[in-house]
């Protein structure tokens, strides 16, 4: 069993940023691919970003060049930078996890971004 916990969301302008965190409830070696996750009222969830164990990463379009997705396995954490924030990224942002036997995802943290 894999628990992972969002924190850093909140409300911040249009242009403004934020850093999303997710810690991880055991060592992220053993973790595959890990990924954030939005949700948005009336619209489908959509992937944000991933990262594999070797750091190679991939983005929606809609953030490429403004979302920066790490992870750091010392720390059994994945972070996302997100700059230059739109009011269309407001949403619920969720962490995901895939180990060989299963997929865990945290609680989600609101991010929401004010004209």
């Amino acid at each position: 069993q894999v628990q992972l916990v969002e924190s850093g969301g909140g409300l911040v302008q249009a242009g403004g940023f934020l850093s999303l965190s997710c810690v991880a409830s055991v060592s992220i070696f053993s973790i595959k691919a890990m990924a954030w996750y939005r949700l948005a009222p009336g619209k489908q969830r959509e992937l944000v970003a991933v990262i594999t164990p070797s750091g190679s990463t991939d983005y929606a379009d809609s953030v490429k060049g403004r979302f920066t997705i790490t992870r750091d396995n010392a720390k059994n954490t994945m972070s996302l930078q997100m700059n230059s924030l739109k009011v269309e990224d407001t949403a619920v942002y969720y962490c995901k996890a895939d180990t060989s036997r299963a997929t865990y995802w945290g609680q989600g943290t609101q991010v929401t971004v004010s004209s």
